[in-house]
Protein backbone atom coordinates (compact mmCIF):
# COMPACT_ATOMS: atom_id res chain seq x y z
CA UNK A 1 0.00 0.00 0.00
CA UNK A 2 1.76 2.86 -1.22
CA UNK A 3 -1.14 5.44 -1.09
CA UNK A 4 -0.81 8.45 1.48
CA UNK A 5 -2.96 7.20 4.46
CA UNK A 6 -5.52 9.40 6.59
CA UNK A 7 -7.72 8.96 9.33
CA UNK A 8 -11.95 9.45 8.97
CA UNK A 9 -13.85 8.94 11.72
CA UNK A 10 -15.63 6.07 10.68
CA UNK A 11 -16.18 4.90 7.07
CA UNK A 12 -19.43 2.92 7.41
CA UNK A 13 -22.39 4.37 5.39
CA UNK A 14 -20.11 6.45 3.54
CA UNK A 15 -20.97 7.10 -0.12
CA UNK A 16 -18.56 6.64 -3.75
CA UNK A 17 -18.09 10.61 -3.06
CA UNK A 18 -16.16 11.36 0.23
CA UNK A 19 -15.56 14.37 1.40
CA UNK A 20 -11.89 14.80 3.64
CA UNK A 21 -11.64 17.70 6.13
CA UNK A 22 -10.93 19.26 9.34
CA UNK A 23 -7.13 18.91 10.34
CA UNK A 24 -6.67 15.77 7.51
CA UNK A 25 -8.29 17.74 4.24
CA UNK A 26 -5.89 20.62 5.57
CA UNK A 27 -2.58 18.10 5.61
CA UNK A 28 -3.76 16.46 2.44
CA UNK A 29 -4.47 20.12 0.90
CA UNK A 30 -1.82 22.31 2.16
CA UNK A 31 1.27 20.27 2.98
CA UNK A 32 0.60 16.99 0.92
CA UNK A 33 -0.69 19.19 -2.00
CA UNK A 34 -2.77 16.70 -3.02
CA UNK A 35 -4.61 17.03 -6.87
CA UNK A 36 -7.37 15.56 -8.75
CA UNK A 37 -6.25 12.21 -10.30
CA UNK A 38 -4.00 10.72 -7.20
CA UNK A 39 -4.33 8.11 -5.04
CA UNK A 40 -5.48 7.69 -1.15
CA UNK A 41 -6.13 5.84 1.34
CA UNK A 42 -9.03 6.34 4.49
CA UNK A 43 -8.98 4.71 7.34
CA UNK A 44 -10.57 4.76 10.59
CA UNK A 45 -7.25 3.21 12.06
CA UNK A 46 -9.09 0.34 13.13
CA UNK A 47 -9.15 -1.85 10.15
CA UNK A 48 -11.32 -0.44 7.95
CA UNK A 49 -9.92 1.48 4.95
CA UNK A 50 -11.10 2.13 1.96
CA UNK A 51 -8.92 3.34 -1.58
CA UNK A 52 -10.01 6.54 -3.44
CA UNK A 53 -8.98 8.82 -6.08
CA UNK A 54 -8.50 12.77 -5.74
CA UNK A 55 -11.43 14.29 -7.46
CA UNK A 56 -10.90 17.75 -5.96
CA UNK A 57 -9.00 19.73 -3.88
CA UNK A 58 -10.87 22.71 -2.75
CA UNK A 59 -10.04 25.53 -0.46
CA UNK A 60 -7.28 24.92 1.91
CA UNK A 61 -8.60 21.68 3.54
CA UNK A 62 -11.38 19.93 1.52
CA UNK A 63 -10.38 17.43 -0.25
CA UNK A 64 -13.00 15.45 -2.56
CA UNK A 65 -12.54 11.60 -3.10
CA UNK A 66 -14.30 8.95 -4.99
CA UNK A 67 -14.14 6.50 -2.94
CA UNK A 68 -13.87 2.61 -3.53
CA UNK A 69 -15.82 -0.33 -1.44
CA UNK A 70 -14.68 -0.25 1.81
CA UNK A 71 -13.11 -3.08 3.08
CA UNK A 72 -11.81 -4.52 6.62
CA UNK A 73 -8.28 -5.87 7.46
CA UNK A 74 -8.45 -8.95 9.86
CA UNK A 75 -6.37 -8.83 13.10
CA UNK A 76 -3.13 -10.38 12.09
CA UNK A 77 -1.94 -13.40 14.16
CA UNK A 78 -0.62 -13.99 16.43
CA UNK A 79 -0.96 -10.36 17.90
CA UNK A 80 2.26 -8.93 19.60
CA UNK A 81 1.96 -6.60 22.80
CA UNK A 82 4.91 -5.16 24.22
CA UNK A 83 5.06 -3.57 27.89
CA UNK A 84 7.29 -0.76 27.68
CA UNK A 85 8.26 0.84 30.60
CA UNK A 86 8.84 4.28 30.73
CA UNK A 87 11.63 5.88 29.21
CA UNK A 88 13.20 9.48 30.17
CA UNK A 89 12.29 12.40 28.18
CA UNK A 90 10.82 11.95 24.37
CA UNK A 91 12.44 8.43 24.16
CA UNK A 92 8.83 7.25 25.33
CA UNK A 93 7.45 8.87 21.95
CA UNK A 94 10.66 7.36 19.92
CA UNK A 95 9.74 3.49 20.65
CA UNK A 96 6.45 4.09 20.33
CA UNK A 97 6.94 5.47 16.82
CA UNK A 98 9.35 2.78 15.84
CA UNK A 99 7.32 -0.06 16.82
CA UNK A 100 4.64 1.09 15.35
CA UNK A 101 6.56 1.64 11.92
CA UNK A 102 7.71 -2.39 12.49
CA UNK A 103 4.14 -3.62 13.14
CA UNK A 104 3.17 -3.94 16.86
CA UNK A 105 -0.24 -4.28 17.75
CA UNK A 106 -0.26 -3.18 21.25
CA UNK A 107 1.63 -0.99 23.29
CA UNK A 108 1.34 -1.15 27.32
CA UNK A 109 3.20 2.01 29.32
CA UNK A 110 4.72 0.41 32.46
CA UNK A 111 5.31 2.47 35.44
CA UNK A 112 7.94 0.10 36.70
CA UNK A 113 9.79 0.33 40.28
CA UNK A 114 13.30 1.38 38.81
CA UNK A 115 11.32 3.94 36.24
CA UNK A 116 13.23 7.20 36.32
CA UNK A 117 10.01 9.20 34.54
CA UNK A 118 6.90 9.27 36.36
CA UNK A 119 3.10 9.56 35.11
CA UNK A 120 0.86 11.33 37.88
CA UNK A 121 -1.93 13.44 37.30
CA UNK A 122 -2.24 16.18 34.79
CA UNK A 123 1.52 15.28 33.68
CA UNK A 124 0.47 11.43 33.06
CA UNK A 125 -2.48 12.09 31.02
CA UNK A 126 -0.87 14.67 28.94
CA UNK A 127 2.23 11.67 28.38
CA UNK A 128 -0.17 9.28 27.29
CA UNK A 129 -1.87 11.74 25.02
CA UNK A 130 1.28 12.07 23.51
CA UNK A 131 1.92 8.44 22.72
CA UNK A 132 -1.56 7.64 21.22
CA UNK A 133 -1.18 10.69 18.84
CA UNK A 134 2.39 9.47 18.35
CA UNK A 135 1.08 5.64 17.47
CA UNK A 136 -1.62 7.46 15.23
CA UNK A 137 0.46 9.88 13.07
CA UNK A 138 3.51 6.67 12.79
CA UNK A 139 0.29 4.01 11.85
CA UNK A 140 -0.37 7.03 8.71
CA UNK A 141 3.10 6.97 7.98
CA UNK A 142 3.94 3.53 7.67
CA UNK A 143 1.04 2.84 5.88
CA UNK A 144 -0.97 0.86 8.04
CA UNK A 145 -5.04 0.90 8.30
CA UNK A 146 -4.82 -1.11 11.70
CA UNK A 147 -3.12 1.13 14.44
CA UNK A 148 -1.54 0.39 17.47
CA UNK A 149 -3.56 -0.23 20.57
CA UNK A 150 -2.18 2.32 23.55
CA UNK A 151 -3.08 1.06 27.02
CA UNK A 152 -3.70 2.98 29.76
CA UNK A 153 -0.34 3.07 32.26
CA UNK A 154 -0.37 -0.31 33.93
CA UNK A 155 1.34 -1.20 37.69
CA UNK A 156 3.71 -4.43 38.05
CA UNK A 157 0.49 -6.43 39.02
CA UNK A 158 -1.52 -5.43 35.98
CA UNK A 159 1.35 -6.27 33.66
CA UNK A 160 1.89 -9.36 35.45
CA UNK A 161 -2.23 -10.29 34.74
CA UNK A 162 -2.02 -10.12 31.14
CA UNK A 163 1.38 -12.06 31.07
CA UNK A 164 -0.25 -14.82 32.96
CA UNK A 165 -2.98 -14.55 29.78
CA UNK A 166 -0.59 -15.03 27.37
CA UNK A 167 0.47 -17.46 24.75
CA UNK A 168 4.24 -16.53 24.86
CA UNK A 169 5.28 -14.25 27.41
CA UNK A 170 8.85 -13.37 27.71
CA UNK A 171 11.07 -10.30 29.36
CA UNK A 172 13.80 -9.14 28.25
CA UNK A 173 16.96 -9.31 30.62
CA UNK A 174 20.19 -9.99 30.86
CA UNK A 175 19.54 -13.35 33.22
CA UNK A 176 18.18 -14.95 30.60
CA UNK A 177 19.66 -18.21 29.73
CA UNK A 178 18.11 -18.54 26.02
CA UNK A 179 17.84 -15.82 23.03
CA UNK A 180 14.82 -14.91 22.29
CA UNK A 181 15.90 -15.70 18.28
CA UNK A 182 15.67 -19.32 19.27
CA UNK A 183 12.23 -19.74 21.48
CA UNK A 184 9.59 -21.83 20.41
CA UNK A 185 6.52 -18.87 19.63
CA UNK A 186 3.17 -19.98 19.18
CA UNK A 187 1.07 -19.89 15.66
CA UNK A 188 -2.04 -17.50 16.54
CA UNK A 189 -2.63 -16.40 19.94
CA UNK A 190 -1.18 -13.61 21.83
CA UNK A 191 2.84 -12.76 22.41
CA UNK A 192 3.53 -10.03 25.00
CA UNK A 193 6.89 -9.08 25.56
CA UNK A 194 8.43 -6.98 28.57
CA UNK A 195 10.94 -4.44 28.29
CA UNK A 196 12.29 -2.83 31.17
CA UNK A 197 13.42 1.01 32.38
CA UNK A 198 17.13 1.90 31.78
CA UNK A 199 17.32 0.63 35.65
CA UNK A 200 16.78 -2.61 34.59
CA UNK A 201 13.88 -5.08 36.05
CA UNK A 202 13.81 -5.16 39.45
CA UNK A 203 14.11 -9.11 41.31
CA UNK A 204 10.61 -8.25 42.52
CA UNK A 205 9.34 -7.85 39.15
CA UNK A 206 11.42 -10.38 37.56
CA UNK A 207 10.28 -13.28 40.43
CA UNK A 208 6.76 -11.85 40.01
CA UNK A 209 6.85 -11.96 36.15
CA UNK A 210 8.16 -15.86 36.61
CA UNK A 211 4.89 -16.56 38.52
CA UNK A 212 3.18 -15.76 35.51
CA UNK A 213 4.86 -17.36 32.99
CA UNK A 214 7.28 -14.93 31.74
CA UNK A 215 10.59 -16.52 31.43
CA UNK A 216 14.17 -14.03 30.50
CA UNK A 217 15.51 -14.31 27.26
CA UNK A 218 18.17 -12.22 25.74
CA UNK A 219 17.95 -10.17 22.55
CA UNK A 220 21.23 -10.38 21.54
CA UNK A 221 25.50 -10.06 22.96
CA UNK A 222 24.70 -5.82 22.90
CA UNK A 223 22.88 -3.82 25.10
CA UNK A 224 19.83 -2.17 23.65
CA UNK A 225 18.48 1.05 25.42
CA UNK A 226 14.55 0.70 26.44
CA UNK A 227 13.58 2.79 23.91
CA UNK A 228 14.96 0.73 20.95
CA UNK A 229 14.81 -3.06 22.80
CA UNK A 230 11.18 -3.62 22.15
CA UNK A 231 11.10 -2.58 18.31
CA UNK A 232 14.46 -4.81 18.03
CA UNK A 233 12.56 -7.40 19.55
CA UNK A 234 9.27 -6.94 17.78
CA UNK A 235 11.54 -6.84 14.44
CA UNK A 236 12.55 -10.18 15.58
CA UNK A 237 9.12 -11.81 16.18
CA UNK A 238 7.49 -10.53 13.14
CA UNK A 239 9.95 -12.18 11.29
CA UNK A 240 10.09 -15.54 12.96
CA UNK A 241 6.56 -15.65 13.39
CA UNK A 242 5.75 -15.90 9.94
CA UNK A 243 4.05 -12.18 9.68
CA UNK A 244 6.66 -10.85 7.57
CA UNK A 245 6.69 -13.70 5.32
Amino acid sequence: MTAPVFVVDRLDGAGPEFVLDGPEGRHAVSVKRLRAGEDVVLTDGRGRWAEGVVKAAEGKDRLVVELGPVRDEPPAAPRITVVQALPKGDRGELAVETMTEVGVDAIVPWQASRCITQWKGDRGLKALGKWRATAREAGKQSRRVRFPEVADAATTKQVGALLAGADFAAVLHESGDAPLATAELPAAGEIVLVVGPEGGVSPEELALFAEAGAEPYVLGPTVLRTSTAGTAAAALLLGRSGRWS
